[in-house]
């Protein structure tokens, strides 16, 4: 049975089923593993993170006494939360051309931007001076292609390949960050800065040795500790730059801080957060947790979405986090589903109408066992609905398949 504890009150012997919380903001990249040695332990309850999974078939359990969520009642509280996100008034961003017409042009859009960024973080890490203009150019490009159809550059963005992370990374929070910020009404040069933001936000990560960021076990505390450091390394970076705007140094250096405190490097509580600060935490953790890295496979989108949600109250600015729910969607673009009708298929787009009931490409039926004929189909205006949602590497699916279905 999985219950949800707090981490003061793991013990060893404790088979941990999960760490609440992004890859990033602690050390056991491993999320399951069995809690053995009293080393393991007082790294899980000094690392900053407030809770955990334990799975009571495969360990001890917790004390009868010990205050406990079953998976029940954490799977309630997040439809909660989710329902209250679908309320949030969103603004209308209707797409100016359709997604398949827009596809080929953010592709190229998303190449060009990978390869500028590669060429800009070497030039940095060669000691030269990173220059603000090449990202106004790479940002105002990104920004014309969501506004032609937001959902075919996003659904490029979650396409990455390991080795080159982070780059695709940067480019990928950038287009997040300039969506939600489109949600908040920000325009104009306040939203160029806001995707600039986005683009060097891991700056401080060229940094960091390879062989830390490659790991494929669990961290030492002093591996985390450099881990750590990257936000105040990139505002190093960003900082010696000419022309660099505040907004964007105070990103980098603040975008792991959480509302309750928690975060770092300064443990700022969120009322001394800023907007751009706050958008950027939940889309950092997104594109983290939804890529595939060395040390682990990512969530699917929607799979995110549930575990962000979960980590409320204390992590994300609720707001802002209805905000992003409202963008990408419950189930975002490119999640593979089952509906009750049985059939296959992926979501190609949101409606106004409802999160819950999205625009799907159907592909396959389980009943027949066999492919069926593609077609559109608008799950507000019929009756079948989402029972699931489906792992397509499980199934033996290529994820690059669902970026132009």
């Amino acid at each position: 049975m999985l219950k949800k504890i707090n981490v003061n009150d793991v013990t060893l012997g404790m088979y941990i089923n999960e760490v609440c919380g992004s890859w990033m903001d602690h050390p056991f990249w491993r999320n399951s593993f069995n809690l053995s040695t009293s080393k393991q332990l007082k790294t899980l309850q000094e690392c900053g993170i407030d809770e955990v999974w334990i799975d009571t078939d495969k360990g001890l359990d917790v004390e009868v006494s010990t205050s406990v969520v079953t998976k029940e009642e954490e799977n309630q509280k997040i439809d909660d939360v989710l329902l209250e996100a679908t309320g949030y008034a969103r603004k209308e961003l209707p797409p100016v051309v359709p997604l398949h017409e827009e596809l080929d042009r953010a592709r190229k859009v998303h190449h060009k931007a990978k390869a500028a960024v590669m060429s800009m973080f070497h030039d940095v890490r060669m000691g030269k001076a990173l220059q603000a203009q090449e990202t106004l150019t790479l940002v105002d490009n990104i920004t014309q292609s969501l506004a032609r159809n937001s959902n075919a550059f996003l659904s490029l963005s979650r396409l990455k390949e390991k080795d080159n992370h982070t780059y695709l990374h940067s480019v990928a929070v950038c287009a997040l960050m300039i969506a939600v910020g489109k949600q908040f009404g920000i325009e104009g040069e306040e939203l160029r800065n806001l995707g600039v933001a986005g683009l060097l936000h891991d700056a401080g990560m060229i940094q960091i040795p390879d062989r830390i960021l490659n790991k494929t076990s669990n961290l030492t505390n002093e591996e985390f500790n450099i881990i750590k450091a990257h936000p105040k390394l990139g505002w190093a970076i960003l900082h010696d730059s000419p022309e660099m705007n505040e907004m964007v140094l105070d990103v980098c250096l603040h975008h792991h801080e959480r509302m309750d405190g928690e975060g770092y490097p300064d443990k700022l509580p969120g009322e001394e957060l800023s907007l751009f600060t706050k958008i950027c935490t939940v889309c950092d953790v997104y594109d983290t947790i939804t890529s595939d890295r060395c040390y682990k496979n990512g969530y699917v989108p929607a799979e995110a979405i549930r575990k962000m949600t979960a980590w409320q109250p204390g992590h994300f600015d609720l707001t802002v986090f209805h905000a992003f729910v409202k963008t990408v969607g419950i189930y975002p673009v490119g999640t593979l589903v089952k509906l009750k009708s049985g059939r296959l298929a992926v979501v190609t787009d949101q409606v106004t109408k409802s999160l819950l009931t999205p625009i799907v490409k159907v592909f396959f039926s389980t009943k027949l066992d066999a492919p069926i004929f593609m077609e559109l189909v608008d799950l507000s205006k019929v009756p079948d609905s989402i029972v699931s949602v489906e792992n397509p590497q499980k199934l033996g699916l290529n994820m690059k398949m669902f970026s132009s279905i």
